[in-house]
């Protein structure tokens, strides 16, 4: 899967897309590597940091387009994607739909 391409998107590639990309090829590490992600997107400037959040956002749609392929890297890509806006912006612009019981 060419997480770089979705990352970037047509936008210019950022250098913080190197561990998010090891974020979402190692599960098991994801927890050691989210304070470095967090510490380097710290450093972004704003136009970079909306430009990051919109690619956190494309790794979401990507998901959500692709989940009937492979559930469960879905599901990783989503949760990571999102782990990682809610920690470095605070809140998810996609925010999850509480499904309606009545």
């Amino acid at each position: 899967m060419n997480y770089f391409r979705i990352l970037t998107g047509t936008g210019t590639p950022l250098s913080i897309y190197d561990p998010v990309i090891s974020c979402l090829e190692n599960p098991l590490a994801f927890p050691d590597l989210l304070e470095p992600v967090y510490r380097q997107a710290m450093k972004l400037d704003d136009e970079t940091l909306d430009q990051f959040r919109f690619a956190l956002l494309r790794l979401q749609l990507y998901a959500d387009i692709h989940r009937n392929e492979d559930m469960e890297k879905a599901m990783h890509i989503r949760y990571v994607s999102q782990v990682l806006e809610k920690v470095i912006f605070g809140t998810l612009v996609m925010e999850p739909q509480e499904s309606d019981s009545s």
